[in-house]
């Protein structure tokens, strides 16, 4: 991704008032509080389940094989919460996730 495409959540502070709304400023300046609150983000490609013997016999080059296939969305849990599925992209030399599908939670 492109720093000019990167967008975070300070930006938002001044540089687009006249587009949002007010009620949508003041959701800004009320996230501003849990900004610097540290989470974990995790993106799961997929999951296995096999014994410990099995476990202990792979080596160098094994091949796990997963329960999902080649494209299907990916699971991207935060706090170990799933938030999100997405795909997986590479960005220059590493490895990234974009957001496809956010998940709205139960909760209230």
């Amino acid at each position: 991704m492109a720093a000019k495409d990167e967008m975070g959540l300070n930006e938002f502070d001044g540089a687009g008032r006249s587009e949002m709304d007010a009620d949508a400023v003041m959701v800004v300046k009320d996230l501003e509080s849990v900004y610097d609150i540290p989470v974990q983000i995790s993106a799961v490609l997929g999951k296995c389940t096999m014994q410990v013997s099995s476990l202990m016999k792979l080596g160098r080059g094994a091949v796990v094989e997963l329960d999902r296939k080649v494209g299907e969305a990916i699971d991207i849990y935060v706090n170990n919460r799933l938030v999100a599925r997405g795909e997986v992209v590479v960005v220059e030399d590493r490895l990234g996730v974009t957001m496809t599908e956010i998940i709205k939670s139960d909760r209230g």
